[in-house]
């Protein structure tokens, strides 16, 4: 099997190949000379002993786009080892060795397991692999073929899930929003029935006897069994009164009515969470423009934040470098009857910050996040780049305490590191999930339907092999 071919093959820039040894009987290779090492996408990952030995069950999506055919392998490792990713970040992973049929040859290959969800193809064939067997013509594609969807259909027949889980609704404004795209493929992934749900094309029908909720075209919504608010900043109202309607019906909803609209006033929930213990920079509230200079000297003057109560998470923020200009945005802002809370400039922050993605009670992944070289915004954060971070126990505490205070299952957590210690800056209800997915290799959304999964309790099925060839 491992002997080197006389002859050569010449692929293309992507092929099909199959993994027997693993149960994949198809899966499209992007074929990368730049690469050293060969990839494959690969998920709940999980290592364990078999006799003396060391070996990884995990479960693949072979197919592109399609997250509901799910195929459960087994193999020995032969390594641990740090690879760097096209991004740039450096990550710890497994190393398998298996079979790999392309054409008519076969011979071994060393594989790493990563989450692969972001890229454009489900395994990656790197120079390791191809040295000696492998000539690569990056014009052309599918030289060995292609393969029709209707065998790959019946190929993976047996691993591909029905629809017969949980009836989850997504309850959002855009359907094409990358965070609400990965929460849909998340559901239908563990074989829910996800469906998403414009919340201004929902309707209430408030009756002692018979509540209802209704959709465009007065279709039902009764027979939910859970629902996802993402409710944006400008339908807060409303959403929350439809998330209420939910409940009151007997419908779960991930993150409840009460906790949205505790997070999504500033001032309350910063009054909360110092109640409870939590630390936030010094911050000043007042209604009256006579103020505006104690104000400005409760937070130890120049430089400051100033941020709108009623505006969208990270944005509504201003740095203030000198007094005079805080003085003038506080006065402009006042001018039009916008509440405003000023607050401390952290300099020793040096224009980064922390996002800290909590469901559930626990911290599922976390991301620095840095605003532009010289732009130090600090308090603000729009920030433009973003990295793993490793937190402490005192920022991961506070985290989850300060999503328990306000009620949410589900929250991104804003934190700032001071001399003083870290300190919170605000708390999302309804947090991006695409870039700390992409940074952490994490699946967020997938510990979000979990979480539902464990409150209803239902439980998932794991992937059976493809045959009695295949690892148990």
């Amino acid at each position: 099997m491992n002997s080197t071919p006389e002859r050569k093959i010449i692929v293309g820039s992507e092929e099909w190949c199959s993994l027997p040894q693993l149960g994949i009987p198809a899966i499209k290779v992007r074929v990368d000379s730049g690469a050293k090492t060969s990839a494959i996408h690969a998920f709940s990952i999980k290592g364990f002993k078999r006799g003396e030995c060391h070996w990884v069950s995990f479960e693949v999506h072979p197919l592109q786009g399609n997250r509901r055919t799910i195929v459960r392998c087994e193999a020995e490792v032969v390594d641990q080892r740090v690879v760097k990713s096209s991004s740039g970040l450096t990550e710890k992973r497994y190393v398998i060795r298996t079979a790999l049929l392309l054409g008519d040859q076969t011979w071994d290959v060393e594989l790493t397991l990563t989450n692969r969800d972001s890229m454009g193809y489900r395994m990656l064939l790197g120079r390791e692999a191809m040295v000696g067997r492998i000539l690569v013509d990056p014009a052309v594609g599918f030289m060995g073929g292609e393969v029709a969807d209707e065998e790959l259909e019946q190929q993976y027949c047996t691993h591909t899930r029905d629809s017969s889980g949980l009836r989850i609704g997504l309850l959002a404004s855009n359907p094409e929003l990358p965070s609400n795209v990965r929460l849909m493929e998340a559901g239908e992934e563990r074989g829910h029935r996800m469906r998403f749900y414009d919340i201004r094309q929902c309707y209430m029908k408030l009756d002692a006897e018979t509540p209802e909720i209704h959709y465009r075209g007065g279709k039902i919504l009764n027979k939910l069994d859970a629902v996802i608010p993402r409710i944006r900043p400008d339908l807060t109202f409303y959403g929350c009164a439809l998330v209420r309607q939910f409940e009151s019906i007997g419908i779960y909803s991930l993150n409840s009515a009460e906790a949205i609209g505790n997070s999504r006033d500033k001032l309350f929930s910063l009054q909360m969470l110092l109640r409870s213990g939590v630390s936030i920079p010094t911050s000043g509230f007042a209604d009256s423009p006579v103020e505006t200079d104690e104000l400005i000297d409760m937070v130890n003057g120049a430089p400051l934040i100033v941020k709108l109560l009623e505006g969208p998470q990270g944005r509504g923020v201003v740095l203030a470098e000198t007094r005079k200009a805080g003085e003038s945005l506080i006065n402009a802002f006042k001018s039009l009857h916008a509440n405003l809370l000023v607050q401390e400039f952290i300099k020793e922050a040096d224009g980064k910050d922390l996002r800290l993605f909590v469901v559930d009670g626990r911290v599922v992944a976390t991301m620095q996040r840095q605003a532009v070289a010289g732009d130090f915004r600090a308090n603000l954060h729009r920030s433009v780049t973003a990295s793993k971070v490793k937190i402490t126990p005192e920022e991961k505490r506070m985290a989850i305490k300060a999503a328990k205070v306000l009620g949410l299952k589900v929250a991104g957590v804003d934190i700032i590191r001071s001399r003083r210690g870290p300190l919170l800056l605000e708390v999302t209800s309804s947090p991006g999930i695409g870039s700390i997915e992409e940074v952490t290799s994490k699946d967020v959304a997938g510990a979000m339907i979990s979480a539902i999964e464990r409150q209803l309790g239902w439980k998932r099925k794991l992937a059976e092999p493809l045959d009695a060839s295949a690892p148990s």
